[in-house]
């Protein structure tokens, strides 16, 4: 027997079954999901079952499923039991025990054939069992490795044949690696628009997909019997760079050898219909979520429920359940046929509300059906043009991008009724765009036929030089990113020996654009282009400056980065070089993992360019990166900023703006905006303005005036253009123009604007009482894959949210407004009393469901994570303006408030429900704590043994304790107005199973915010009031005076306030003094450190240095003194003025005064005053703010005077009667030397010990970022506690500062810090007055 093992071994013959025989085999296969960790919850399903495998010729076997039995499991793995699911098994006996035909020979499975009452769902599980039966077994090796056919496609597959002479039988084993498929079967929703970021998941996959199978046959007459099948496969999907933190998905299949029957099974009497071969078919789950299970009986009947459902119970406030309510509205509707939806559509059209939920919820759909209904409701003209661009924009990118989508699309293009409408067209188009490269995305060999009509579009547009026409081809183009449209877009490029050059820029720069999305998916064929037109200074720089940023987004090598330092060592355009030097020392810091070897590249590059290049002031084109990217949550976000300017620059020629985001080893743009002014850059340098000879006042009031003459502007080119761009895909874009100036000029004065106006003050009057509603599916992404056992698994995130609004508002105007408004005269305006009271109760409800488990339309069983937020906040306002009167005042009212105003949970689950009791699932929480506090004591004792036995680590007592819930509440009371709130916190996870960030999250977490009213008083109102005029001091709560510091009372006040302030002195440097020797004690060098840090120790104003690091400083010229010009002591001055009058109110009115104040059931007086005093004939201003209640005389006092054209003086000083802090500020302009210059100068009497505490703190980081810049400080006396700035400007492009106060700035050697464009000329040690 031996021998004949050895040549089996040899020459393996593949698995027969005979003729005239019925193998009966015992069937098991398991699916469950969720962490592989013993003691918390899975969920998952089981199918057990006798197989009968009979052959009617000799390939042609029939097979036949005999007592199956479905068992369904949420629960604590592996403590609970499965659970018989009696009635989805009854319900589905008869469909199951029906024979499948199939082919099979050599060991591989051929067609597959069933009768047309078998469903898809059965069918993938008879596929299942065939799967095992799959074997490419060869004769003449026992190792090799090839890519077989299975359920899941066509993946690479590593056999081993090995024999067991003692058992008598060969044991094959083959493994499947299901992440290198030649065809994979699987279907991603949502997922289009991103981008794969292998870099971030080189540590951990995010999704590790492997199966195992191994065979026991044993010989027989006619070959080898299968004696035995077991079959492993897991996935495993960790959205974390953690190699433990991973869930999992685990199949299991075990097929045995029972006995041969003679009986032969016998095909029913149907037509058996060819349904495919082994691979997966896709059923009813891709428009099943797999969030909640529907039993579909009456689908236009529960479409009106649910709309019912939600149209009443989201009126005044949002319902807790609005979202999952509203994705159940969506998942109905992709259910209905298109005549269901028409007859909706008709039943609710004119019911506003109804309307509105429909408008939201169709275009959520997704479905070729939607788009089909859109297009001929529009038609028939019941969308008004806004509705139907709102639901066309998010049905073209939520809708499934096959062919007959696309050329339904393309239809609505090109129909006439469209075509008249700009607006709607460019959506269409862009749209068109947008759904191409979503089907190729879905299908790699997606033919370049589709961009046929918009390769028409641009041709016949390029012959009739009809530049908007292709400027949208171009943005089509851009958005499909098809490698076939690199031709016709490098037709437009300027420099590559086309006629592009004599078109306008904007279109060069388009057609750069268009190539980006083409350069992610072919970076190699879009280098060479976009290198030499960086290169090519034949170009316009804003040409060049595009194609740069084009390059980058290829992630080009560091030899061609190199390449670009090198030439742009010679480049003469400071522009250019500017933005590529800020372009690529911004990605030397980039750390996202994508971005890792351009970054590396980057920085060797850097080192190849000039560092002068790095001085260069923000006037010159600049490009910044920044991002942010945590590695083990294997999330981040990217941020890029691009400011194009030219040498005639008066405003920036383009700015653009992007954010990327990372999340689970997926990269996308999520928003992109970007804005060019060329036209209204042109119009103003051809008007007088661009004289570069006049001075700066001449060219403002020539910019302003050619503004203003917009009706000489040019018509043939925009002013000004926008777009924004949605995960890559441009969505809409806007041209301003001469046109559309003119057409808005008269929608914005005529008659329109003035009839909307009477309504709508005729509705205040009337009362407005409005409910508004807004869903939104916020984001659906999708992954679904079968597994071994013919059941589909899917990875899941859904989010929806629900906004409601409830407003009341209600107006009184005495005396009644006119009834034609435009004749109402200034003075009865003045006479109006208006009073406004409103109330608003915004609510919003969000939920999010993460999902990993088994989807189909019979049964679902997954683990979930579910996040709840719902918020409310009501406010009541009342508001009345008393022109005449000069009387302004608004009131927040109390308003009933719920018990909480902010909810917020996160829960993970394990939930299993089948479509025979869909309502009666079985939900366990996921988290082992919940378990774990109500164990017995025994069984804690097992738990630990359990843990002792799995891991080297013993949990220690704080591990245990974690299992314990947290529980805490933070309150806080507002003063004045006694409110108290609240933060409740609530949460337990799984992280003493192990210290994980996955083990943190699962579990049960919650977070609440409250109001409520706090001890005391309670406050009727919260008031704000201003009087303007004569009566200002009537409304005054409280009498302003302020102690003069002439008189006795002013004098023994002062003397008593010095005392306390120096006592809180002496109690500072005690403590500080403490706190040094105590340093001194713990390590004499922190006490090094004391006293360093105590000889860099600056005031608050310190902080204006760190601005002057940021200019080339030297001192000013000496020859610049004798030229100064002073108008005398501005301190004398203004302390004069000051002697006059100290107070204003004792001697002139308040011009107006603002209350802001707390009333309160008590009548106490709570809250601040503000009285302004106007002294004309010295033109001094004066500002005091006082508190109102009883025994509080704070004060914050602001002076100041104008004591000529160029000179301008103010005084802040506040605490007790303004006496205890003060600072002035003194602001001069005037010449220096031959130079116009401007001086502050800033003095303090006395600062807040918070104040100086954090001015100390940054003036330690002063001294390093001076010597980055190239500047050396020196620390100087201030006695005078005074810090003087004088800025001088020597030329149009240069500027001169001087800085007298803590520092002494000096260089050692001028032309290192020379920055091209700027002068500089030599700065006298001392600053002199100007």
């Amino acid at each position: 027997m031996r021998a004949v093992v050895l040549a089996l071994t040899v020459a393996l013959v593949v698995p027969e079954f005979a003729l005239d025989k019925t193998y009966v085999y015992k069937y098991e296969a398991l699916l469950l999901g969720g962490l592989p960790h013993e003691g918390l919850a899975r969920a998952g399903i089981k199918v057990s079952s006798k197989v009968l495998l009979s052959a009617m010729t000799e390939h042609t076997f029939l097979m036949k499923l005999m007592d199956p039995l479905l068992h369904e499991y949420a629960g604590i793995w592996p403590k609970d039991p499965f659970v018989p699911a009696t009635k989805l098994t009854s319900a589905l006996a008869a469909q199951l025990q029906i024979p499948i035909k199939f082919e099979y020979a050599n060991g591989v499975v051929g067609k597959v054939f069933a009768p047309a009452g078998v469903s898809p769902t059965v069918m993938n599980l008879h596929r299942g069992i065939l799967n095992i039966l799959q074997l490419n077994l060869k004769k003449t090796q026992n190792i090799y490795e090839l890519q077989e056919a299975g359920v899941q496609g066509v993946c690479r597959t590593h056999y081993v044949i090995n024999e067991d002479p003692k058992a008598n039988h060969i044991i094959v084993t083959k493994s499947k690696d299901l992440s290198h498929c030649q065809e994979k079967i699987i279907k991603d929703i949502g997922l289009a628009y991103t981008e794969r970021c292998a870099e971030c998941t080189e540590r951990v996959k995010s999704l590790i997909e492997t199966a195992t199978y191994n065979y026991i046959m044993k010989p027989a007459a006619a070959g080898v019997l299968i004696a035995e099948a077991t079959v492993e496969e897991v996935h495993q999907f960790s959205p974390l760079n953690e190699i433990h933190g991973a869930a999992m998905m685990e199949a299991k299949q075990t097929l045995a050898f029972v006995e041969i029957e003679k009986t032969p099974v016998v095909p029913i009497k149907a037509d058996y219909l060819a349904r495919g071969s082994l691979q997966y078919e896709f059923a009813t789950e891709i428009l099943q979520t797999p969030i909640q299970l529907m039993k579909l009986s009456d689908a236009p009947a529960q479409i009106i429920e649910v709309l019912k459902h939600l149209v009443a119970n989201n009126v005044a406030m949002v319902h807790d359940d609005a979202p999952l309510k509203f994705v159940q509205l969506i998942q109905l509707l992709r259910v209905a046929t298109l005549e269901n939806i028409e007859a909706i559509w008709a039943q609710f059209k004119d019911k506003p509300v109804y309307r509105r939920w429909l408008l939201d919820a169709l275009p959520a759909v997704g479905t070729p059906v939607i788009v089909k209904l859109l297009k001929e409701k529009f038609l028939a003209g019941e969308f008004t043009i806004p509705e139907f661009i709102q639901a066309l924009v998010v049905a073209l990118q939520m809708v499934t991008a096959d062919l007959e989508t696309i050329q339904l699309t393309a239809s609505l293009a090109l129909h006439e009724k469209i075509a008249t409408i700009p607006a709607l067209r460019e959506v269409v188009m862009l749209g068109y765009g947008s759904m191409i490269a979503k089907h190729c995305v879905a299908v790699p060999t997606c033919p370049a036929e589709l961009l046929g009509p918009i390769h028409e579009i641009a041709a016949e547009a390029i012959s009739k030089n009809d530049i908007p026409e292709i400027t949208l081809a171009l943005k089509v183009l851009g958005n499909a990113g098809h490698p076939a449209s690199l031709k016709p877009i490098m037709k437009l490029l300027p420099g590559l020996r086309t006629a592009a050059t004599s078109l306008p820029l904007r279109i060069q720069v388009d057609a750069i654009l268009a190539l980006r999305n083409i350069a992610k998916k072919e970076p190699k064929l879009v280098q060479p282009v976009a290198l030499q037109l960086v290169l090519d200074r034949a170009l316009h720089p804003e040409v060049r400056m595009v194609a740069c940023i084009v390059l980058f987004e290829t992630k080009p090598s560091v030899a061609l980065i190199s390449s670009l330092a090198g030439a742009l060592k010679l480049e003469t355009n400071m522009h250019v070089a500017s933005f590529a030097y800020s372009h690529i020392k911004s990605l030397t810091r980039i750390t996202a993992p994508d971005m890792a070897a351009v970054a590396g590249a980057a920085n060797v590059a850097i080192k190849l360019m000039s560092r002068k290049l790095d001085r260069l002031s923000f006037r010159f084109s600049r490009a910044l990166q920044l991002d942010f990217y945590y590695t083990p949550l294997m999330v981040g976000a990217a941020g890029s900023a691009y400011m194009i300017n030219d040498a005639a620059t008066i405003l920036p020629r383009a700015v653009v703006a992007k954010a990327r985001a990372y999340l689970a080893g997926a990269a996308a743009d999520v928003l992109e905006i970007g804005v060019r002014t060329e036209g209204l850059q042109e119009a103003l340098l051809q008007s007088p303005a661009a004289d570069e000879s006049v001075d700066r006042i001449t060219k403002i009031k020539r910019t302003l005036r050619a503004l203003a003459n917009w009706k000489a502007l040019p018509t043939n080119q925009p002013l000004a253009s926008a777009y924004i761009k949605l995960f890559g895909q441009e969505v809409a874009f806007v041209n301003v123009d001469k046109t559309v100036i003119e057409e808005a000029i008269p929608i914005v004065t005529g008659p329109k604007p003035r009839e909307l106006l009477k309504a709508a003050l005729k509705a205040l009057q009337e009362g407005i009482a409005l409910q508004y509603a807004k869903p939104l599916l916020m984001a659906e992404v999708r992954r679904i894959l079968p597994t071994a056992i013919g059941v589909p698994m899917e990875l899941s995130l859904y989010t929806a949210a629900v906004a409601v609004a409830s407003v009341n508002v209600q107006a009184t105007i005495t005396p009644p407004l006119p009834e034609e408004i435009e004749t109402m005269t200034l003075e009865q305006l003045k006479k109006t009393d208006v009073q406004l009271q409103a109330e608003a109760r915004p609510s919003i409800a969000l939920q999010t469901f993460a999902v990993m488990g088994v989807n189909t339309a019979l049964i679902q069983a997954a683990v979930m994570a579910r996040g709840t937020i719902r918020t409310i906040t009501p406010g009541k306002v009342a508001a009345r303006a008393d022109i005449l009167k000069g009387n302004y005042k608004m009131e927040a009212l109390p308003v009933e408030v719920p018990e909480h105003i902010a909810d917020v949970s996160f829960e993970t689950l394990a939930v299993v429900r089948n479509i025979e009791e869909p309502t009666a699932e079985r939900i366990t929480p996921a988290d082992y704590s919940v378990k774990f506090e109500q164990t017995h004591t025994m069984d804690l004792i097992v738990i630990i043994l359990n843990f002792s036995f799995q891991s080297s680590e013993i949990p220690d007592q704080a591990a245990l304790r974690s299992a314990t819930p947290f529980h805490k509440t933070l309150c806080l009371a507002v003063p004045y107005i006694e409110i108290k709130g609240c933060i409740e916190v609530h949460s337990h996870n799984a992280a003493f199973i192990r210290d994980d960030p996955l083990f943190y999250i699962i579990g049960q977490h919650s977070q609440s915010v409250v109001l409520a009213l706090a001890e005391g008083p309670a406050v009727e109102r919260l008031e704000l009031e201003v009087q303007v005029g004569p009566r200002a001091a009537e409304r005054l709560l409280k009498q302003i005076s302020l102690i003069d510091e002439e008189t006795p009372e002013g004098k023994a006040f002062l003397l008593k306030l010095r005392e306390i302030l120096e006592t809180e002195d002496k109690n500072v440097r005690v403590s500080s003094e403490s706190s040094s020797s105590s340093s001194r004690i713990i390590s004499s060098s922190s006490s090094s450190s004391m006293s360093s840090s105590r000889m860099t120790e600056v005031r608050m104003w310190d902080l204006l240095i760190l601005s002057i690091t940021l200019f080339c400083l030297q001192y000013m010229a000496p020859h610049g003194a004798s030229k100064a010009v002073s108008s005398g002591s501005t301190a004398s001055s203004f302390e004069k003025i000051q002697k006059q009058a100290m107070f204003l109110g004792n001697a002139v009115p308040p011009v107006f005064a603002v209350i802001a104040r707390a009333v309160r059931v008590d009548h106490k007086l709570l809250g601040y005053q503000l009285a302004a005093y106007f002294d004309k004939q010295n033109a001094r201003v004066q500002l005091v703010v006082s508190s109102i209640a009883e025994n509080d005389n704070l004060k914050i006092c602001a002076d100041g005077a104008v004591l000529s054209k160029h000179k301008v003086t103010a005084r802040v000083a506040w605490g007790p009667e303004c006496q205890q802090y003060a600072v002035i500020a003194k602001a001069e302009a005037g010449v220096l030397g031959e130079f116009p210059a401007a001086r502050l100068e800033v003095e303090w009497e006395r600062l807040p010990i918070i104040v100086t505490t954090y001015a100390k703190k940054l003036s330690k980081h002063i001294p390093m970022a001076a010597f980055k810049a190239g500047f050396r400080l020196e620390r100087v006396s201030n006695a005078d506690k005074e810090i003087e700035l004088t800025a001088a400007l020597p030329s149009q492009r240069s500027l001169n500062i001087i800085e007298k106060g803590n520092y002494k700035i000096t260089t050692n050697n001028p032309n290192d810090c020379l920055l091209p464009g700027f002068s500089f000329s030599s700065f006298p040690k001392t600053s002199p007055p100007i």
